[in-house]
């Protein structure tokens, strides 16, 4: 299990690294935490969206703090 912490990114760039890490680092299976903040709950609905267009599961979505936000996603077997 990895932590990425996204909170630098900008929503438009936010997705696209989401799925270059799981694409790139994250191993069939392995679960990976995302951390990034939250304006409105936009980008918490996307990146879900985004994530389940990939093909990986959804574990939890939780509201970490007042501005930031955790994704908690387990990469696809293959």
């Amino acid at each position: 299990m990895e932590r990425y912490d996204l909170r630098k990114y900008k929503e438009e760039k936010l997705y696209n690294r989401m799925v270059e890490i799981m694409d790139n680092d994250a191993k069939p299976g392995e679960v990976i935490i995302f951390m990034f903040e939250v304006g409105d709950f936009t980008p918490v609905t996307k990146s879900m969206e985004v994530m389940k267009e990939q093909g990986h599961e959804l574990l939890n979505s939780i509201k970490f703090n007042e501005v930031d936000w955790t994704l908690v996603v387990k990469r696809k077997a293959s």
